[in-house]
């Protein structure tokens, strides 16, 4: 049983927040999604008075049986070091991160090699899943374990003063679990959704597809049962990732989607606690073949179109400066009133 508290946006908050772009002296929405972020936030952290510092990255790194398949042109060694990197803050996540002054984490959700090294956050659950097309990936108990080890995290960061949360993912082979709960919670097909990952060969591309679809064929997921189907199919670094969403909602923080894989794991979030979109910031849209059928069923409108696929939370990252800037401007002194101007009103209403 997986424990966090339900709760919803502050309305009122919202509406102030409405109610205070269309104070500044501006065509009304002409900050377009910004605004909406900003007026989001304001809900999710029940004030106007919106603020997203300190922030922080957490980057959930785990392995995959499934890479026995041969769906990765690199092997499980790759996910090790890259976790080693953004620990000891020079992988580039924690290069653009750094440009943006947000802090970033490293979490061991259950790499293949159990490493030990300064700033590595340790919610290792096993040395990796099994190979899902031969079976369940993980056991239930073993994906209820992820998820609240996100949602704690979450609460942790809060705690510690955190007032918005990007989300990463480090682990070969995670765009093939990911894919594959596309398919079983949306009822994709893996030949339509299913993409190249880090720059997979037509021939590994030809294998990821088989894998995906062995793996439905062998566990039959339910989408019903989002928790069984992420047991059967999915991974530990997406269980936390679906964990921290959670989590956003539990504590009051935004949390922001990075790539296809984050995403995925914020729809599976969804699945479990319908609630827990109201939460969630999308920040680009990535150029992996699943992203705008995931996006679309969260009613997600990424800001960000620039053909990103790095992962590592690079493109929630991204949407800092943003945040920032349209900050600036929200809060700033340039309002109609200041200049002594009437205030724009909708078209419709003027006539």
């Amino acid at each position: 049983m997986l424990n966090y508290e339900v709760n919803h946006p502050d309305e009122e908050a919202m509406r102030e927040a409405a109610a205070r772009w269309d104070a500044v002296a501006k065509p009304l929405r002409s900050l377009g999604r910004l605004e909406d972020l900003v007026t989001r936030i304001a809900g999710i952290q029940r004030t106007a008075d919106v603020r997203v510092a300190p922030r922080c990255a957490l980057v959930f790194c785990a392995d995959h049986g499934v890479v026995e398949e041969g769906v990765s042109q690199s092997g499980q060694e790759v996910t090790s070091l890259v976790a080693r990197s953004i620990a000891a803050g020079t992988a580039n996540v924690n290069l653009m991160a750094g440009a943006v002054r947000a802090d970033v984490f490293a979490v061991d959700m259950g790499m293949a090699r159990d490493i030990d090294c300064p700033g590595l956050i340790r919610r290792r659950i096993a040395p990796g899943t099994r190979n899902m097309t031969r079976g369940p990936a993980m056991t239930r108990e073993e994906a209820g374990r992820a998820v609240q080890a996100g949602i704690d995290l979450v609460g942790e960061m809060r705690a510690r003063g955190y007032r918005l949360i990007a989300t990463g993912e480090m682990g070969i082979g995670n765009t093939t679990a990911s894919t594959a709960l596309c398919c079983a919670l949306l009822g994709a097909r893996p030949e339509a959704v299913t993409g190249r990952g880090a720059g997979l060969s037509d021939e590994g591309l030809s294998r990821k597809k088989q894998a995906v679809r062995r793996a439905l064929e062998v566990n039959g997921p339910d989408a019903k049962d989002p928790l069984g189907t992420l047991a059967k199919v999915g991974g530990f670094e997406i269980a936390a990732m679906a964990g921290a969403f959670l989590g956003g909602m539990a504590f009051g923080v935004p949390v922001v989607m990075d790539g296809v894989i984050s995403a995925v794991a914020a729809l599976l979030a969804a699945r479990l606690c319908p609630a827990a979109r109201g939460y969630m910031l999308p920040s680009h849209m990535s150029r992996e073949r699943a992203a705008a059928l995931v996006m679309n069923e969260l009613a997600a409108e990424p800001v960000i179109h620039a053909d990103m696929a790095l992962g590592e939370g690079t493109g929630a990252v991204a949407l800092l400066p943003m945040l920032d800037m349209a900050l600036r401007v929200y809060a700033g002194p340039h309002t109609f009133e200041e200049l002594g101007m009437e205030a724009y009103v909708p078209q419709e209403e003027a006539t």
